[in-house]
Order: C-alpha cells, then sequence, then structure tokens
C-alpha cells in the first residue's frame, strides 16, 4: 500500500499540489533552474553576469531568465550582486544553499546521459506500437 500522507512524518504529501515540498521540486526541477545552477557552479563557483547566462543558454527567453534567477534568489539559492556602472552591471552565483542543490542535480544529469539511449529506444518502440 503506497501512502500519500505526510502526516506525523515532518515530510510533505507530494501527492497534494500545496505541499512545499512538491511546489520546490517544481522549481528546482525546471529545465532552466538544472542549467543556472549548473552554470553558476562551474569553474569553481564565479559569478556571472546576466548576459553570460544568456549566451550560455540557448533557448531561455530574457523574461524566462529573469524570472528564473529572481525564484531562484527569493529561495536564497542565487545571490545577486549589482555593480554600480552604465548601465549596471547585474552578478549571479550561488549561496551556499545553491551549491548544496548542485550535486543532487548532477547526479540526475549523469544518469540522464547514462540511460537516455536506452530511454530514446524505448519512446521509439511506443511510438511504433500506437
Amino acid at each position: 500500500m503506497v501512502t500519500t500522507s505526510g502526516a506525523g512524518t515532518g515530510r510533505g504529501d507530494l501527492f497534494d499540489p500545496a505541499c512545499p515540498t512538491r511546489q520546490l521540486l517544481d522549481r528546482v526541477g525546471s529545465k532552466w533552474t538544472v542549467m543556472i545552477v549548473k552554470l553558476l557552479a562551474e569553474d569553481g563557483g564565479r559569478e556571472l553576469r546576466f548576459a553570460e547566462l544568456d549566451r550560455l543558454m540557448p533557448g531561455v527567453s530574457h523574461k524566462m531568465l529573469s524570472q528564473t534567477l529572481r525564484s531562484l534568489g527569493a529561495d536564497g539559492l542565487v545571490a545577486r550582486r549589482v555593480e554600480d556602472a552604465v548601465p549596471p552591471r547585474v552578478f549571479y552565483a550561488l549561496t551556499p544553499l545553491g551549491r548544496s542543490l548542485s550535486g543532487p542535480l548532477e547526479v540526475l544529469r549523469e544518469w540522464a546521459e547514462e540511460h537516455i539511449a536506452e530511454i530514446d529506444r524505448a519512446r521509439t518502440a511506443a511510438s511504433r506500437s500506437s
């Protein structure tokens, strides 16, 4: 029997859309979050400017990049630093909490890379049989 309630365990209920854990997993599991955390974790965790992140993430719109960075900042995963210049230079870096997320996301990326061929074969077979 599968229990869907987190009552008495100190954990949330992933099957409840209002569960804070579910909501956090939705945020940290997005493709843009995964990419941003990877980029900010590289090279010893150096700061990156918005334009650098934008250039390194093909397909992301300025609006989505901005929204994702704002969300990561609100969650305490990314720090934002504004350098007084004209125009202002804005830098982003992982916080210690954000760095602690980098490892689990790296494991997930490695799993995806290890199994992508198998998953592609399964999808191809499924599309042929439907």
